[in-house]
């Protein structure tokens, strides 16, 4: 334990994310601008202290890659079909989600694949989930990555984004933590994020 909170690089990673997002989520007048601007912050804090793991050949990454977030939007897609089948009350704010953050213009749709997608992935698995795997198990940091990950996004105000960011996370870290490479989880990032927001909206 003691191990872990030493590690001052970690601490002020998480703290610098956290800090990033909540005024990423406060005006979404600016939204895709302070996003833009905050992903590239922590790409940079990533690399500048952790290496980039490519430990699986560029065939592997992308079949498994576009399989998994094919994969991931199916169960997304099964929770929406379920929430308005149930008549839950998360269909209202999945609605405001997509009204108030999703992409509208063509320069968000190509910083959402060349720099928000990846950026998410370099920052919470190649940087958060790699440097608890130095002090944890491999299922410890599985799980403590996927709750980080989760947690920024409690400044979107909305529960089910806090629950969708968690269940991605999860599948991502368990990915990242079996294959350790982080084109991998990159592809199936993008992958996931063009049919949530392109191709396929669930709302």
């Amino acid at each position: 334990m003691k191990n872990w909170m030493a590690d001052r690089r970690l601490i002020l990673g998480f703290l610098i994310a956290h800090l990033l997002l909540f005024f990423t989520f406060e005006d979404k007048d600016v939204f895709w601008y302070i996003f833009t601007a905050s992903m590239l912050i922590l790409i940079s804090y990533s690399i500048i202290h952790e290496e980039i793991e490519d430990n699986t050949s560029t065939l592997s990454y992308l079949i498994l890659g576009i399989a998994s977030g094919l994969g991931l939007f199916g169960l997304f897609w099964l929770g929406s079909f379920l929430i308005e089948f149930l008549n839950l009350p998360f269909s209202n704010q999945t609605s405001r989600l997509y009204s108030r953050f999703s992409p509208d213009l063509l320069w968000h749709y190509l910083v959402l694949v060349l720099i928000l997608a990846p950026g998410e992935e370099i920052f919470w698995r190649g940087f958060i989930q790699k440097r608890f795997s130095k002090y944890f198990s491999m299922k410890m940091s599985i799980g403590l990555s996927a709750i980080l990950y989760a947690s920024v996004h409690i400044y979107s105000g909305e529960f089910i984004l806090v629950l969708a960011a968690m269940i991605a996370g999860l599948v991502w870290s368990i990915l990242y933590a079996w294959k350790r490479s982080l084109p991998l989880v990159i592809v199936s990032h993008i992958v996931f994020d063009l049919l949530l927001f392109v191709f396929i909206p669930l709302s």
